[in-house]
């Protein structure tokens, strides 16, 4: 299984760094980081309840939290589930968009069946609006990098929003934009939230890998994750 790179740690929550193609939650379908993190302290013998709080794609990679403790597992899920925990991602768009920096709100279907999500024009079962902020931070002749932050967290939802927009993440195959170089560019850089237990700010932020396609941008994912 994959080396896990922890970020912060304490008795009661742990940040790590989730590869991409690693599962967010225990899965008998392929390594997840809750079995990770559990290896990591049962050989460091202690404690190794891990609980999964949040969520990211299979494909995408970054910071997550997790709960080390039964009785944090709750405060933590309420805090995301309220969004008290703040979340900002780098994505790279396969074109550019018609404003620096908008605000996007959607009304989004999930095809549970098929995995896969949808803008679509009216509310009915199974629709819930998605709300999020982005801005350009930097381009090249075909491509955009933007930071994004997540006000709502529904499946897919960066990647079927820009999409719907004509401006599939790079790589994402499923939303319309084949590399053969990279999956779907999106990184969860960057967590901020209240301590559950102590009360004091837990900020933590972590950059992409310097490879293909974060290095089109050198310099640039840098400044905007210190």
């Amino acid at each position: 299984m994959p080396d896990v790179t922890v970020l912060y740690e304490d008795a009661h929550l742990v940040i790590a760094i989730k590869p991409a193609g690693v599962l967010s939650e225990d899965s008998d379908s392929g390594a997840s980081m809750p079995a990770l993190l559990r290896q990591r302290y049962a050989a460091l013998g202690q404690n190794d309840y891990i609980a999964t709080v949040h969520r990211l794609d299979r494909i995408v990679g970054g910071v997550m939290v997790f709960s080390r403790r039964r009785e944090v597992t709750g405060k933590l899920t309420e805090a995301v589930r309220e969004h008290r925990v703040t979340k900002e991602y780098l994505a790279v768009l396969r074109g550019h968009p018609a404003e620096s920096e908008a605000t996007l709100t959607d009304l989004l279907f999930r095809d549970a069946a098929h995995n896969k999500s949808y803008v679509v024009r009216r509310m009915r079962k199974g629709v819930r609006e998605a709300t999020l902020d982005y801005r350009e931070i930097g381009r090249t002749e075909d491509l955009s990098l933007v930071r994004v932050r997540l006000h709502t967290g529904r499946t897919h939802q960066i990647r079927v929003q820009f999409s719907s927009r004509g401006l599939p993440l790079l790589g994402d195959i499923r939303y319309g934009s084949k590399d053969p170089n990279c999956s779907a560019a999106l990184w969860s850089y960057h967590l901020a939230f209240t301590h559950p237990v102590t009360g004091k700010a837990v900020d933590v932020t972590c950059p992409p890998p310097a490879a293909y396609p974060w290095t089109l941008f050198d310099g640039v994912t840098e400044l905007h994750t210190r």
